[in-house]
């Protein structure tokens, strides 16, 4: 199971890249290997303020859906096309190709709400 160091991570399975006040935001190698094939992901909150905890959009894989959640409240300002001709890309590659969306942060202090590592691994290892 791949946990970067790097990165911060929420109990619903979202990964966290902080760069000044933008967060690049995607699902865990755990979330995708627990959906299983990832067939399409979709993002309607472009360009809007989504609050933390909302819904900013959902994954669609074989078996099921499943709602995206927002670990910091802020500002869409970018989706991966890439994922629109290849969601697999967030199983093969979540941490890479795979991100979903990049926001603006509206509220930095929400950034120590976030897990890292060693506790989103203690939380999926239960």
């Amino acid at each position: 199971m791949n946990i970067p160091s790097e990165l911060k991570y929420t109990k619903d399975h979202e990964w966290i890249l902080i760069e000044d006040d933008v967060a690049t935001i995607g699902i865990t190698d755990f979330a995708q290997s627990e959906l299983g094939d990832i067939v399409y992901v979709d993002v309607d909150t472009l360009d809007d303020t989504v609050e933390e905890g909302e819904v900013f959009g959902s994954v669609e894989a074989v078996k099921t859906v499943s709602d995206l959640f927002m670990p910091l409240t802020g500002e869409v300002i970018e989706f991966n096309e890439e994922l629109e001709d290849e969601p697999e890309s967030v199983n093969t590659d979540p941490y890479g190709k795979g991100w979903m969306i990049k926001v603006k942060i509206s509220d930095t202090s929400q950034i120590d709400d976030l897990i890292d590592a060693e506790a989103y691994k203690k939380l999926i290892e239960g």
